[in-house]
């Protein structure tokens, strides 16, 4: 059975991760991660105001060949960039496992969601991060079975979820906001209202599971 690993990193414990950091301040995404050989390709999405310097600072780093800007929507850009060689790394150590990178962005760090096939794999991954010296926190792990049942435990219509996800990934709820209900309208082909509605009612929901919950051991 497939396992999920969320876990948090430092952007200097990977490459990638020491590529992207620094000025300009821009908002990253990693998309998906495709193995090329024996190395591995990011895609990524950028979101922010300053790409030329963006794309000067991760090209003239000693490990990328090359960066280049394949798509492009009203707000981000899609990157690929690639390696100048094999490098052991966290990236790889993913790829190694047969890691599928479900969600993973820069947030004064970086955040990743994981999924591998079995138990089995999510060890190699641990053993690869261990003997490479790269440090991670994990948050958590779980399998299908265990996310299913906590998410209907929290009592969300499919359409919630689908909202609060989007809002989380693209900053709505960051200090200050880095997304409108507007935008996250226009990205759920809804009015501003429904989404708005959307989000109101599943944090409600969110939080009166977790906190009416508990309530009691405050009393």
């Amino acid at each position: 059975m497939s396992v999920t690993l969320e876990f948090t990193v430092e952007s200097d414990q990977f490459t990638l991760g020491q590529v992207l950091s620094g000025p300009p301040s821009m908002r990253i995404e990693l998309e998906r991660i495709v193995p090329t050989g024996d190395s591995a390709m990011p895609f990524l999405w950028v979101s922010g105001e300053d790409y030329a310097s963006f794309e000067e600072k991760v090209v003239s780093h000693r490990f990328v060949e090359d960066i280049i800007a394949i798509d492009r929507v009203e707000n981000a850009v899609l990157y690929r960039v690639t390696w100048h060689d094999h490098h052991t790394d966290l990236i790889q150590g993913i790829t190694d496992a047969q890691g599928t990178v479900l969600q993973a962005y820069s947030n004064d760090g970086w955040e990743f969601h994981v999924r591998f096939p079995d138990h089995d794999q999510l060890s190699r991954f641990h053993n690869y991060i261990t003997d490479e010296g790269i440090s991670i926190h994990i948050n958590r792990t779980y399998t299908v079975t265990e996310r299913t049942e906590s998410v209907h435990q929290f009592g969300l219509s499919d359409e919630q979820r689908e909202a609060l996800v989007l809002g989380l990934r693209r900053g709505y709820f960051d200090t200050p906001s880095e997304a409108s209900l507007d935008e996250l309208a226009d990205e759920l082909g809804i009015s501003q209202q429904a989404v708005s509605n959307r989000v109101r009612r599943g944090t409600k929901q969110v939080l009166s599971e977790i906190l009416l919950s508990t309530a009691a051991d405050f009393d």
